[in-house]
């Protein structure tokens, strides 16, 4: 069977929901970079919040957010991610989906360490960071945040496309990845490594990365139903293509169709057989001998 064409709105319906992802992204990302360069709204906030949090520090929140930054920092997350990647391999047998979770967290690290040096930002000061001196790049936006935002965004869209009838699992992959993108984001202003819009801006960039994960994905869902229709079904481009009959016709087509399979059952029903010992004989003539 030919392969049904690929017409621009199957592209559309394919692409707009990553689409969306991507521009809402971007857009965040540079309205928290024209606060920062305007020196308004948000960044009105981001060193009163600094301080305020440096100075309000405790032992076990410190011990605490700690570990949440080291667990998404740029040492253990890379591990971390490589060992989902790998065990994700082992169990579904595919390469597609870990080769994407890889591909997308290194696109975030990429785009992250690009935008840190075209912005400049420099870091807060020394005397708020708990360990001072220990961050040295630029700040803004923040690599934790994006690292953290991509990788618990696109491993919950990838489980959850694998069985989106789980409608009660998206609920709990929602909160359950806002809560880690807070807490990291938290952990970073509370450490005194970053400002609010370095990690807003680190958000931002982890949602056009799942826009760009969500992008390829669907596109590839559509060329594979292009090459293997699901049985019982057709494509958009099959069904225009189909003769068009009246509602009306098909219905009379159908009922003589019926009439005449009904017409046919009842004439085989009344034919004896011969063969049949309770058949009735066929009278014989008789004549004398």
């Amino acid at each position: 069977m030919a392969r049904p064409r690929m017409r621009p709105s199957d592209a559309v319906t394919a692409l707009w929901p990553g689409v969306l992802l991507l521009a809402l992204g971007i857009g965040g990302f540079l309205v928290a970079l024209d606060w920062v360069r305007e020196q308004e709204d948000l960044f009105l906030l981001d060193q009163p919040l600094l301080e305020y949090l440096s100075q309000n520090r405790t032992p076990g929140l410190t011990a605490f957010f700690e570990v949440v930054t080291t667990i998404f920092g740029p040492v253990v997350l890379p591990i971390v991610v490589a060992v989902i990647a790998l065990i994700w391999w082992r169990v579904s047998r595919s390469w597609w989906h870990p080769v994407l979770l890889v591909g997308a967290m290194i696109l975030s690290t990429v785009l992250g360490m690009g935008l840190k040096i075209a912005v400049g930002r420099a870091r807060p000061e020394d005397v708020f960071m708990l360990i001072p001196g220990f961050e040295t790049s630029y700040s803004f936006p923040s690599g934790h945040t994006i690292g953290a935002t991509t990788f618990v965004l696109v491993v919950s869209y990838l489980l959850l496309h694998e069985d989106s009838d789980a409608t009660w699992r998206l609920a709990l992959w929602s909160v359950g990845a806002v809560l880690i993108i807070a807490l990291v984001a938290l952990s970073r202003l509370y450490l005194g490594y970053h400002f609010l819009t370095d990690v807003l801006a680190g958000a931002c960039v982890g949602v056009a990365v799942l826009g760009v994960v969500v992008a390829v994905e669907r596109w590839r869902d559509l060329s594979l139903e292009r090459v293997d229709p699901p049985q019982g079904l057709l494509s958009l481009a099959e069904v225009d293509d189909r003769p068009y009959a009246a509602p009306d016709a098909e219905r009379a087509d159908q009922e003589r169709a019926d009439e005449a399979v009904a017409g046919s059952e009842e004439g085989s029903a009344e034919e004896p057989d011969a063969d049949d010992p309770a058949s009735p004989a066929e009278p014989q003539d008789e004549r004398p001998a």
